[in-house]
C-alpha cells in the first residue's frame, strides 16, 4: 500500500487535564501518514484521482482548535476517526505531541501514536 505524509503541522489547542489547559491552551503537533492506493493518480495526474491535502490538514486543525477533552489519547483517537472518514484512506498512522506539557522541571515534550485502519478504526 502506498503512503502520504504530512509532516509538522501546528495548532493552537485546549486539551489536557489541568483546568487552565482548557483556558489558557497550548501548542500542538501533528506528524500523519496516510496509506492508499496512488497507482491511478500515478498514471493521471488528476487531483481528484487523490486525497487533496487540504482535508487531512483540515481535519486536524479542527478537531485541535475546538476539543476540549483531558487527554491527548482521547484528541488523537478523534482526529484518526475523521481521517479515516475520508474518501480513498484506508489506513492512518498519528502522533499528536504536547509541545510544552505542564510539568514542573521538566523541558521535554509529550506524545502519543495511534495507528488504525478503516477494520479497526475504534
Amino acid at each position: 500500500m502506498d503512503k502520504i505524509e504530512i509532516v509538522g503541522l501546528r495548532y493552537y489547542g485546549y486539551t489536557g487535564y489541568l483546568p487552565e489547559e482548557k483556558v489558557l491552551g497550548q501548542w500542538f503537533e501533528v506528524d500523519l501518514t496516510l496509506w492508499l492506493d496512488l497507482a491511478v493518480v500515478g498514471k493521471s495526474d488528476l487531483l481528484e484521482d487523490t486525497l487533496d491535502y487540504r482535508q487531512a490538514t483540515d481535519c486536524v486543525r479542527q478537531q485541535i482548535e475546538t476539543s476540549k477533552c483531558d487527554t491527548i489519547e482521547y484528541l488523537a483517537t478523534q482526529m484518526i476517526q475523521s481521517l479515516l472518514q475520508l474518501d480513498r484512506v484506508e489506513k492512518v498512522c498519528l502522533r499528536l505531541t504536547k509541545v510544552v506539557p505542564p510539568i514542573p522541571g521538566f523541558p521535554g515534550k509529550i506524545a502519543v501514536e495511534l495507528t488504525r485502519s478503516r477494520d479497526n478504526s475504534l
